[in-house]
């Protein structure tokens, strides 16, 4: 578990409980002075963002938020790449079908469908086509975990609104006590503080560790199946190495400098 989407959020809440307390306001009286609110926005929003989706992402909320906070581990790119070398370079002198008993053991599933591909003799242009189709599969599924957080985004401040909208309403309905506005402007706007707490401190955080989770695991497929087809074609580790050496950060691209053998 990457444990920093967490911290980010209780940073932020923290900061922003800390800032009210300083101020000389209770943060638990402010956000939980209604009940009623609460279950407003966050009914309605939840609500509303399964209304605009599939029954695939109702079902999938749980899996999707859980993937948020708990995003899968993206295979170690340098390891891969020096993997990738090594099969190139046996490649080159072996023969691709020298590769036959390593691709085994391979843990990446990815690479291991495409060196199998590679080994098994299918045509280069086949195997970069199914390589893609696969990461494009997958950029689409990663889309609408994305979307279900952005579309919670969207909603809740709307809902935020329309419970104030609500609470002022009722405060003008009962204008012969007085003494009563004050609390009900407070609690009317308590729905919106909860719909932009919500769309901000939670929704929004989450959507965007999805996308950059995403992003991570589209460029490792892509520097996966760049390798692939580099093998395929008798590229030199030199060469290859190349070719590989743009999808890590520069810090790391001089450990590939000794695998570079022609």
């Amino acid at each position: 578990m990457d444990p920093i989407t967490l911290v980010g959020i209780l940073i932020a809440i923290g900061t922003t409980m800390g800032a009210m307390i300083m101020g000389g306001i209770d943060p638990v009286g402010v956000f939980f002075s209604s009940p009623d609110s609460i279950i407003l926005v966050i009914g309605g929003t939840i609500g509303a963002t399964l209304a605009s989706g599939t029954m695939e992402e109702a079902t999938g909320f749980v899996g999707v938020t859980i993937k948020a906070v708990m995003p899968p581990k993206t295979p170690d790119a340098e390891a891969t790449i020096q993997t990738i070398l090594e099969f190139a370079d046996r490649a080159r002198r072996d023969g691709l079908l020298a590769l036959e008993d390593s691709v085994q053991s391979l843990d990446d599933e990815f690479l291991q469908r495409g060196v199998q591909m590679a080994v098994d003799g299918t045509d280069p242009e086949v195997v970069r086509e199914i390589l893609e189709t696969d990461i494009a599969a997958t950029t689409d599924r990663h889309k609408v975990g994305q979307g279900f957080f952005n579309r919670c985004v969207a909603y809740a401040p709307g809902f935020g609104v329309a419970g104030t909208v609500i609470g002022l309403i009722d405060m003008l309905n009962n204008l012969n006590d007085p003494s009563s506005l004050g609390p009900a402007i407070g609690v009317a706007f308590a729905t919106t503080l909860w719909g932009v707490f919500l769309a901000n401190y939670l929704f929004s955080p989450l959507a965007n560790r999805l996308k950059t989770s995403s992003t991570a695991e589209i460029a490792y497929k892509n520097m996966v199946l760049e390798g692939v087809i580099s093998i395929q074609a008798g590229a030199s580790p030199r060469t290859v190495a190349d070719r590989l050496s743009a999808y890590i950060a520069p810090s790391s691209r001089e450990a590939l400098e000794g695998n570079k053998s022609a």
